[in-house]
């Protein structure tokens, strides 16, 4: 007999190879039904995997990470079948599941097509109909190897070289269909209850830019099909509110093709930055930082010091100055030791909090750029803080509230990950253990709950992700706090204590908006363009009836941009409501209507965004609305 610790804390006894499905039928019929695979001592296994030792089972389904990721790779494998049995000639390569959905990439002779996506669709109907059972069987290296070159899949015959010597290869069988797969899956295709394929794009084999360009097909599924097509309502929310396309039609940014990677910025962008760091200046001077600029050019022995050259090499540009290496800076910090350097500090000098508003170059694959979201140079919005080892805990709370604060401003919720020590870090154990601690440390005393993501720290230390919610539910990773013990290391920085003698301060890497511009991405597609009055780059349209209404408007307009409100008059010869349409598009927040009544009255008839036709007021009753909100940020 084996001893099996469930989820629950309870022990059960089992004869020695029970199947993770008979487990869970024990439990109850009902978890059986919709359990997907179960995770044995921390391991995702089939549901047809032998117990053969006491172990600790989780079952999963599809609320679970794991469940999900069973399933959904499943259907990228129902997906590989069905492209096989239309087009036997296809090649296949990789289709793993990830966030959201489930890829295969494909090796074809020309594109797949919208209408060759419905075909497969329907064929992968046909093919979930059939309910097939997916058997897991494994082959030596050497027969593996020749198993696929019979079947003539080159692309898995590469996968299968790649690995160790004596390794047993595993596979999958539904049917027909055989693929090299590690698993884990699904009991049958018949489990797939809602699915979609969204659509088709080249990736180059193994992401290299040397190899040849494949066709990938994305794809998704879901355990309920109400919540698939809450998912494609969210994917066409997002195309709607696609940060690229509003750029354009609402004039704020725009990418070249002289520039791949390096954006441009139009006036009404520059209001809208501006306005963004002019708020991440008055939120920082309130919590005692200090600004400063540091170049954007430094010598190679200046990222030899700070480790990036060993670590970071291949994202740097660099280039020749007076016959010397330099780099381009990829990140503020080496430039923060200098500054820190300059002069030897008391310990009553900490914490000192040095901010930046840093240009950083960081060199990503053409395939991998984004709009404003991946790009090749961007703002940083970093701050270093100096100090004690006895005031980690106080800086980061500070920091933790100063974040919290800034995000609630834009209507952003947020989860918080810790991630620890990666593979390919420097430093001590001691110091890891120490700098872990002090960020757990911080996080258990404040009510927020977090989740430990391991091994994803930062090579020179761990740190605190934030990962904001935007109002369609997308998550996107902005603000951390990464605690270092090493950076001072290694530029020798010192501060005098109490007791007269040097000693070597702890520092704190931390970031708000991350990148100003992927920044300024998410906040348009979390407003759809239509930002709040305090941050939109026109606050108020003015809008005369006819010709004689003209010179009014622009007294209207004086006022208000004397007052510090953004506003423009539209004194084209249009109808009225061809202006409204057109400033409606523009997603200006105010409209302010002049017809007779106003102009005898001296007052503006109101039309809001959110709130519609607010009626006639006075000018100054309306300056006093949207200078209160403002104000307010609201």
């Amino acid at each position: 007999m084996i001893k099996v610790t469930l989820k629950d804390g309870s022990v059960k006894e089992y004869e020695k190879g029970i199947t993770v499905k008979e487990v869970a039928q024990s439990i109850s019929a009902g978890l059986a039904r919709v359990a997907l695979a179960g995770e044995v001592d921390g391991e995702v296994k089939d549901l047809g995997y032998k117990i053969e030792n006491d172990c600790k089972v989780n079952l999963l389904t599809f609320d679970s990470e794991g469940g999900r990721h069973a399933y959904r790779h499943t259907s990228s494998h129902i997906l590989a079948q069905a492209v096989k049995r239309l087009y036997p000639h296809v090649k296949l390569a990789i289709g793993p599941a990830i966030d959201n959905g489930f890829y295969y990439d494909f090796d074809v002779d020309k594109p797949f097509s919208v209408e060759e996506l419905e075909k497969i669709e329907a064929e992968m109907k046909k093919i979930i109909k059939e309910d097939l059972n997916l058997e897991r069987f494994t082959l030596p290296k050497d027969e593996a190897i020749k198993y696929m070159e019979d079947m003539g899949e080159t692309y898995k015959v590469e996968l299968i070289r790649d690995l160790p010597e004596g390794e047993i290869i595993s596979f999958y069988k539904q049917g027909d269909f055989v693929d090299l797969c590690a698993g884990p899956h699904i009991e049958s295709t018949g489990k797939i209850k809602a699915y979609k394929l969204l659509s088709v794009a080249g990736a180059y084999w193994r992401g290299s830019e040397k190899n040849k360009m494949l066709q990938r097909i994305y794809g998704t599924s879901f355990a309920k099909k109400s919540d698939l097509d809450d998912y494609l309502f969210r994917l066409e929310e997002a195309k709607k509110r696609d940060h690229r396309k509003l750029g354009k039609e609402l004039d704020l940014f725009d990418i070249y093709e002289e520039g791949p990677g390096f954006p441009f910025f139009m006036p009404k962008g520059m209001v809208l930055r501006n306005l963004l760091e002019d708020y991440w200046r008055e939120e920082h001077k309130k919590s005692g930082y200090q600004e400063i600029k540091t170049p954007v050019i430094l010598n190679q022995d200046l990222w030899h010091r700070s480790g990036h050259w060993d670590h970071y090499k291949e994202n740097m540009y660099v280039t020749k100055v007076d016959e010397g290496e330099f780099a381009i800076k990829p990140m503020n910090c080496p430039g923060g030791m200098l500054v820190f350097k300059r002069k030897l500090h008391s310990y009553r000098d900490l914490p000192q909090r040095i901010a930046e508003l840093g240009l950083v170059h960081r060199h990503e694959l053409s395939g991998a750029l984004h709009g404003l979201m991946r790009v090749r140079c961007f703002t940083q919005d970093d701050a270093h803080i100096f100090m004690t080892a006895e005031q980690i805990k106080n800086e980061v709370l500070g920091v933790i509230n100063l974040i919290d604060s800034v995000y609630k401003v834009f209507g952003f919720k947020y989860h918080v990950e810790l991630s620890t020590r990666p593979e390919n870090s420097m430093g001590s154990d001691e110091q890891w253990e120490i700098a872990i601690k002090a960020l757990q440390d911080a996080l258990d005393s404040t009510s927020m709950e977090y989740k430990v993501n391991e091994g994803d720290g930062a090579f020179y230390g761990p740190k605190i992700d934030f990962h904001l919610e935007d109002s369609i539910g997308r998550t996107w990773q902005c603000g951390t706090i990464q605690l270092d013990f090493q950076m001072p290391e290694r530029f020798d920085l010192n501060y005098i204590g109490a007791d007269g003698e040097k000693h070597r301060p702890v520092m704190i890497h931390r970031v708000v908006f991350g990148s100003i511009e992927r920044f300024i991405a998410i906040l348009t597609e979390h407003f759809a363009g239509a930002f709040p009055a305090w941050l939109s780059p026109v606050q108020v349209k003015v809008l005369p009836l006819i010709e004689k209404h003209k010179d009014y408007a622009l007294e209207v307009k004086k006022e208000l941009e004397d007052k510090g409100i953004r506003v423009e008059v539209d004194i084209r010869n249009e109808k009225i409501g061809y202006k409204i349409r057109e400033a409606q598009l523009e997603k200006t927040p105010y409209m302010l209507v002049i017809g007779d009544k106003e102009l005898e009255n001296k007052a503006v008839a109101v039309r809001s965004r959110k709130e519609g036709d607010l009626g006639s007021m006075p000018v100054a009753q309306f300056v006093d609305k949207i200078i209160k909100e403002v104000k307010d940020k609201i």
